[in-house]
């Protein structure tokens, strides 16, 4: 199948373009630039990665999100807090209704450009404060872009059901070198190692039994999933 990876220069979504590469044709890989914090240093990864691949990626501005929607991600917002990735303070960091966005700019790319599919990489750790992660949103999403699409567009999810540690070993298994890869939210130089998402990564390899590649500002212990209710 020729498909399109929605790629951010993240763990998941550099793996998903490597999962991707091996199992289908990959014609394209949409990047996205909607004023968050971050978008800038990630997006020189995810370039990299899909010129390691010899695929054409797509940088695609979105100025009306980081003008105008409310999320402390966003150059306009907050602070970006600290923490585990599954608190309810990361909610702060939620861009509303964000894949439902991209997931529709990408399946018109993909249209346009002869692909099938869209891969995204959402995957059950997102599960906990990002909805529009979740398979009951993916799938009533991916029928209306099937339905919606002269080519019956899929929308294939193949890390839904993983954690980010298994998808560490997926991208571990592909030859993924993650230093080459970002997740940072508050976007400096170096990753800070302390906000949700440094949290999230810096677990991943830990669970995964996989050395952690990564250069932190600070790798002070990990705090303590939050209970679930």
């Amino acid at each position: 199948m020729k498909v399109l990876v929605l790629l951010s220069g993240g763990m998941d979504s550099v793996s998903a373009l490597h999962f991707a590469a091996k199992e289908h044709e990959v014609v394209a890989a949409a990047c996205f630039h909607y004023g968050a914090k971050h978008n800038d240093r990630e997006l020189l990864f995810a370039r990299r990665q899909a010129d390691l691949l010899g695929v054409r990626s797509y940088l695609i501005r979105l100025p009306f999100v980081g003008e105008e929607f409310a999320s402390d991600l966003l150059e306009n917002g907050g602070a970006i807090p600290d923490g585990h990735y599954e608190e309810s303070t990361m909610k702060q960091t939620v861009v509303p209704f964000r894949n439902g966005i991209l997931l529709s700019v990408a399946a018109g790319l993909a249209e346009s450009k002869g692909a099938s599919g869209v891969v995204i990489a959402a995957h059950s750790g997102d599960h906990a404060i990002y909805p529009d992660c979740r398979e009951d949103f993916m799938r009533p999403m991916a029928e209306a872009i099937r339905s919606g699409t002269y080519a019956q567009i899929a929308v294939l999810r193949p890390f839904i059901s993983m954690t980010k540690a298994e998808i560490a070993r997926v991208g571990h298994g592909l030859g993924v070198d993650f230093s080459q890869t970002w997740s940072c939210y508050k976007g400096g130089e170096t990753h800070c190692g302390t906000c949700g998402t440094c949290v999230e990564r810096r677990e991943a390899f830990l669970l995964a039994g996989i050395p952690d590649p990564t250069a932190y500002l600070q790798t002070s212990p990990l705090p303590q999933k939050p209970r679930e209710c």
